[in-house]
């Protein structure tokens, strides 16, 4: 089991790492979208500091959250990304695959939550 663990949060962080990166270097094609798409794109971007900002996050969550020792923290840091990508997708492509891959990354975040959560009581206390 751990050796499964380990592999998914290294493609998990990878998957980050790759997305945050991309904010930044903007090296994958971009799927055809809906002009509702189109719209909230070019509202992002008048936003100047999001998608550096949404870019800095996941690259340093990916980076955390492969690292064993980082994992926990990182899986923190990165939740509310995560669900900004799982409600984005079930708002704008609920019939695409999209959907059913931001709930099996948000599983896996919350899967990571949940075997940390001894590291968390002293937040809450």
């Amino acid at each position: 089991m751990k050796i499964v663990k380990l592999i998914l949060c290294v493609l998990f962080g990878l998957m980050f790492i790759n997305a945050g990166l991309d904010k930044f270097l903007h090296y994958m094609r971009m799927p055809e979208m809906k002009p509702e798409q189109l719209k909230l794109l070019s509202a992002f971007g008048e936003i100047t500091w999001l998608m550096p900002l949404v870019g800095t996050v996941e690259v340093i969550g990916g980076l955390l959250f492969i690292f064993p020792k980082t994992r926990a923290l990182g899986a923190i840091f990165i939740l509310p990304v995560m669900v900004g990508i799982v409600l984005h997708n079930f708002t704008l492509f609920p019939t695409n695959e999209g959907c059913v891959i931001a709930v099996v990354l948000l599983l896996i975040n919350l899967w990571v939550l949940f075997d940390n959560r001894e590291k968390y009581k002293a937040l809450v206390s």
